[in-house]
């Protein structure tokens, strides 16, 4: 039997990795703030992963089951669109501690249960190494600081025989993509020094998530990373045309471009 653990268990891509790692014969220590019934295979853990004394409790709750597991799966986030000079600094702060902290804090208090051959696996996301558009600022930062991280972390912990792999998924189709639409219609309504052409920013952020996977497709990949003896440094899925696109224009006509749509 192995054993994993996976944050943000019951969010739409959480839920889907959880049950096909279940179907495979995985055992799953599901964590999210807001967790269902205990099924076979799959053991709920409620915590906040920007709290480090309930993560410590699921950590305690773990070892009760086992002293050793096989991966630790990111998968808790949250998703922001938001003006970078209009946004609070709590808002600013909250989502950091969320993406990146929250990350940090399980792989800190968990790396005991864990040993040579065991697996780290981060999800950040597509924007992490592209440039990203206006207002996904600041979630862009987050994912692009997470994916350093993993990759600082990979360094370190090879020397432990463990390895880290970043996974960066594109739109999936889960309701995360209802909330990047509320984000939007919140900004767009919210913003006091933007004067921008809310149905042409529309157009841009649908055409980037109309073409999306299910969150079993995502499952899959993260199955078939896992049977990986040495998984590679990092996997893509669903990678957008139009922001690869983007991003090989030099940087000048990225943003003349785009202030000539918005404007």
């Amino acid at each position: 039997m192995k054993y994993v653990v996976l944050t943000g268990a019951y969010g739409g891509m959480g839920k889907a990795v959880a049950e096909k790692l279940k179907e495979s014969g995985y055992f799953v220590f599901a964590i999210d703030k807001k967790v269902e019934e205990k099924e076979d295979g799959i053991y709920p853990i409620q915590a906040d992963i920007t709290n480090e004394d309930e993560i410590k409790q699921a950590y305690l709750e773990v070892q009760k089951v086992t002293n050793e597991v096989y991966a630790i799966l990111h998968f808790a986030g949250v998703y922001a669109l938001d003006s970078l000079v209009e946004m609070s600094e709590e808002r600013y702060k909250k989502i950091f501690d969320i993406n990146v902290f929250g990350a940090y804090r399980v792989n800190k208090i968990f790396l005991p249960l864990l040993s040579r051959g065991s697996k780290i696996l981060i999800t950040t996301s597509e924007l992490a190494p592209l440039d990203p558009l206006p207002f996904t600022g600041v979630y862009a930062i987050t994912k692009s600081t997470l994916d350093k991280y993993a990759y600082s972390l990979r360094m370190e912990v090879q020397l432990l025989g463990i390895s880290v792999t970043v996974l960066r998924p594109g739109a999936v189709k889960t309701n995360l993509l209802d909330v990047s639409t509320k984000e939007l219609d919140q900004f767009i309504e919210n913003t006091k020094i933007y004067s921008c052409n809310a149905k042409r920013f529309k157009n841009i952020v649908n055409k980037v998530e109309a073409r999306h996977v299910t969150p079993q497709k995502l499952g899959k990949k993260v199955d078939k990373i896992l049977s990986k003896r040495k998984p590679r440094q990092v996997y893509k899925l669903n990678r957008n045309p139009l922001l690869l696109l983007l991003n090989v224009l030099p940087k000048r006509l990225q943003t003349y471009i785009i202030k000539k749509v918005l404007q």
